[in-house]
């Protein structure tokens, strides 16, 4: 829907209804139209007057900027003049230790708001109806909600671009997680791509060289085992190629000691 900035009224010069008791409609409407025109020049000088006022504004405006810029030159001329590019005047270490470059040019900010409404917009505004008075309606609803904002609620559209800025940096942040997540498996799945090729190349090999000794590893020393042996004589000793059994040789008492395997008579042991 366009908006119209500037508006010259009266529109309609001689529409208009004529007053009772006239002698001479056409002088009236005459003399009607004449004081139409001279109201629309008045309006249109007025527009002009505003329309040369903020001319006047932007030029000032850009004026004021291209002398800061000027003298932002004219300053890095100088400076650009007076270096020598074959003696290092500045160290690396000075160079660090210097602050940061902070810029001292003003950013326009607010560039529409309420204070940037041109004054035929203003005007307009303050000769619109005011809305129906439906605040009065609010403590009678059940949601607590502003009723005057189901009509008019010049807070809308800037409810509506947070909404979408929040929902852009939620899916940003969505993103970002979903691609570490990704990352994570793949070096998973290449951890164990890598386990499974050295397993196949170290079968590759066995394969490839038959002949390649194949070191056993050497079974832990079992002492329990080694004095159930030892309580047999040599005659009746199970064969040494074969894994004695843990529970070969067991007491009665469950005991697996050495002094247990022999018979006791009166606290003196009997050998065999």
């Amino acid at each position: 829907m366009p908006l119209v900035k500037r508006n010259i009224e009266p529109r309609h010069l001689c529409r208009g209804a004529l007053p009772d008791g006239v002698t001479s409609e056409l002088e009236c409407v005459t003399n009607s139209t004449l004081a139409a025109i001279i109201k629309q020049l008045g309006s249109l000088s007025c527009h002009a007057e505003d329309i040369f006022g903020e001319l006047f504004n932007e030029a000032n405006s850009f004026y004021l900027r291209m002398s800061s810029l000027q003298e932002r030159v004219d300053q890095l001329a100088v400076k650009v003049t007076q270096l020598d590019s074959t003696v290092e005047e500045v160290s690396l270490q000075d160079i660090n230790m210097r602050k940061a470059f902070k810029s001292s040019t003003i950013q326009d900010q607010q560039v529409v708001s309420r204070t940037s409404v041109p004054n035929p917009v203003v005007e307009m505004y303050h000769r619109c109806d005011k809305p129906p008075p439906l605040n009065i309606l609010t403590p009678y609803r059940d949601d607590k909600k502003d009723a005057l904002k189901f009509y008019t609620d010049p807070s809308y559209f800037f409810n509506l671009w947070k909404e979408k800025m929040l929902q852009a940096t939620e899916d940003k942040r969505k993103e970002k997680r979903r691609q570490k997540q990704n990352q994570q498996s793949m070096t998973d799945c290449l951890s164990a791509l890598c386990a499974c090729l050295s397993l196949l190349q170290e079968q590759q090999k066995q394969v490839e060289d038959p002949s390649r000794e194949v070191k056993k590893v050497r079974k832990a020393r079992n002492r329990r085992q080694e004095w159930n042996v030892l309580a047999y004589d040599k005659e009746f000793r199970p064969d040494a190629r074969l894994t004695p059994s843990p529970y070969h040789g067991m007491s009665s008492e469950g005991s697996l000691s050495p002094d247990s395997r022999y018979p006791t008579r009166h606290g003196c042991r009997v050998g065999v």
